[in-house]
C-alpha cells in the first residue's frame, strides 16, 4: 500500500481524531455524571476508551500502515502518552485550578491535543519506513 499524500492525510486525521475524541469525551462525562469520578479520573477513562480507536483508524486508513508492527506501536504510545499528559495536564489546569466547567476544559483539549499528535503521527511515530 502506498503512503496517501498530506492532502488526503489531513482529513482521514481528522475523521479518525473526530472518531476518537467522540469516543474520549462520551467516556469521560458518561464516567463523570453517571460514575461520580473526579475530573481527572474521568479523563483517564475517556483516554483509555479512545486510544484504540485513534491507533487502528490511524494505522489503517490515515496512514496505511501495518497494524501490528511493533516499533510503530511503540512510537504511537509514546505520542499518545504525551497527548495523554497534556489532557490530563489541561484539565488540571483549567478544571481543577481555574474553576472552568468541565465541558470547556474538554473542549480546549478536544482542539488542542489533535493538532500536537498529528504532527508527531505523521513525522515520527507513523513515518514512511
Amino acid at each position: 500500500m502506498t503512503e496517501r499524500p498530506l492532502l488526503q492525510q489531513v482529513p482521514l486525521f481528522a475523521i479518525v481524531g473526530a472518531a476518537a475524541t467522540l469516543t474520549h469525551v462520551a467516556a469521560a462525562l458518561a464516567a463523570r455524571e453517571l460514575a461520580g469520578l473526579s475530573p481527572m479520573a474521568a479523563n483517564f477513562a475517556g483516554y483509555a476508551a479512545a486510544v484504540g480507536v485513534s491507533y487502528l483508524g490511524n494505522a489503517r486508513f490515515t496512514f496505511r500502515r501495518a497494524l501490528w508492527h511493533g516499533p510503530q506501536f511503540v512510537r504511537f504510545v509514546l505520542v499518545s502518552l504525551l497527548g495523554l499528559a497534556l489532557t490530563q495536564g489541561l484539565t488540571w489546569l483549567l478544571v481543577e485550578r481555574g474553576g472552568w466547567p468541565f465541558g470547556a476544559g474538554l473542549a480546549v483539549v478536544a482542539v488542542a491535543v489533535p493538532a500536537l499528535s498529528f504532527v508527531l503521527q505523521r513525522l515520527w511515530a507513523f513515518r514512511a519506513h
